[in-house]
């Protein structure tokens, strides 16, 4: 098994999080897309990174990727067993693919003006201190136990600081920066981390 992964994507490093709290035996092959060769990306029909080759199998989408390591190795399990928790993850998944990534996406690519850029700082810090509340009934998001969600969600609480947003220390954010604090301490987490990340500024 071969994940090819961006070392500064947050979409790699969801991967990578869970083939380390799976303890997956794999080669990560770590790279920028204008590094790596043609032979590879063209795997992918959107000619981009991530990329996982198990045997004849090539998954070139993220999500899809976590799913499937999750079916093949399930200890620990990353998704609920009943369908209905499931299907809330997806949900939840969807939702930070769809609404935060995008602005996360844009600050990291800095092409657009600085007034613009704030108002997506701004957006995106409202999105995210207005989930806050939710962290004083669960441990992780949404979730007594620790899912493909966290996955997702903790690389970009990693990057925030990297593009000029720092979470308040106030009552109302403590549930969440304390969520933050233990996930980064989590040593499958820790492990996910390329060289490049671990560089990176954080909330931590």
């Amino acid at each position: 098994m071969i994940l090819y992964s961006d070392r500064d994507d947050h979409y790699s490093q969801r991967v990578r999080i869970v083939l380390a709290e799976k303890d997956i035996s794999a080669e990560i092959n770590e790279n920028k897309p204008e590094e790596t060769s043609d032979e590879i990306l063209s795997i992918s029909p959107y000619h981009k990174l991530p990329i996982l080759v198990d045997r004849d199998l090539a998954i070139h989408d993220p999500s899809v990727m976590m799913e499937y390591l999750d079916e093949r190795f399930p200890h620990p399990p990353l998704l609920p067993v009943y369908p209905v928790a499931r299907a809330n993850c997806r949900t939840l998944m969807l939702r930070i693919d769809r609404e935060w990534c995008p602005l996360i996406d844009s600050l990291i690519q800095g092409e657009k003006s600085e007034k613009e850029m704030m108002k997506i700082r701004e957006e995106l810090l409202h999105e995210i201190s207005s989930i806050a509340p939710t962290f004083k009934e669960f441990q992780f998001f949404m979730s007594d136990e620790f899912t493909l969600v966290d996955c997702c969600f903790a690389p970009l609480l990693w990057r925030l600081s990297s593009i000029g947003i720092k979470l308040p220390v106030n009552r109302h954010l403590k549930p969440l920066i304390d969520y933050q604090n233990s996930v980064f301490e989590r040593p499958g987490f820790l492990d996910s981390l390329s060289s490049i990340e671990r560089d990176l500024k954080s909330n931590k």
